[in-house]
């Protein structure tokens, strides 16, 4: 974050940003992620994505492709997701449910185009989803634009709430021992 901070003053004042954390200066540009690529030309961020959703959804073939981009947004991940089911499912019907999902914040202004900010993501829980359309490349598909707070949701927060839930666990399993030895 310090280094995107820095090139951002010195493009401003007419210098040459210096990098150190990453190959290419970040302020004022995008690049694929830095990681190395594999042999299907895949990065380590874009296989942890593939490979995540499969985990969480205990779906190991599921179809998942990912791109991944550095962005000189100083917090907040963002993704434009597409999504494809087997049978009609409406914008409506997606917007029902992400609407009461726990962690999910619908943000959507259709007539001041006002969707999704990694600025508004900053330092929030939920994760902000909008711009939840049907795709028009496909019969069944869904397309959604999302940002969340990489540091809240998706290391900190994603640690406690995971806690959170052991310990309801356990709560709940030393009750039903309890109840079954009186």
């Amino acid at each position: 974050m310090e280094e995107v901070r820095q090139q951002t003053t010195a493009i401003l004042a007419g210098e040459t940003p210096q990098t150190e954390s990453f190959p290419y200066p970040l302020a004022f540009n995008l690049f694929p992620h830095n990681s190395p690529l594999n042999d299907q030309g895949y990065c380590e961020e874009e296989m942890k994505m593939v490979n995540e959703t499969r985990k969480i959804f205990n779906e190991p073939d599921l179809r998942v492709s990912a791109t991944c981009v550095r962005v000189p947004v100083l917090r907040a991940h963002s993704e434009a997701v597409n999504l494809e089911f087997d049978a009609p499912f409406s914008p409506a019907d997606a917007k029902k449910i992400l609407s009461k999902a726990p962690g999910v914040a619908i943000v959507e202004d259709w007539e001041k185009n006002y969707f999704p900010m990694p600025m508004d993501a900053t330092g929030k829980d939920p994760v902000l989803v909008g711009r939840i359309r049907k795709d028009i490349s496909q019969d069944h598909g869904i397309e959604m634009w999302l940002c969340g707070d990489q540091i809240r949701k998706g290391a900190a927060l994603n640690a406690v709430q995971i806690a959170e839930l052991v310990c309801e666990q356990d709560l709940l399993m030393s009750s039903m021992s309890v109840a079954a030895t009186v």
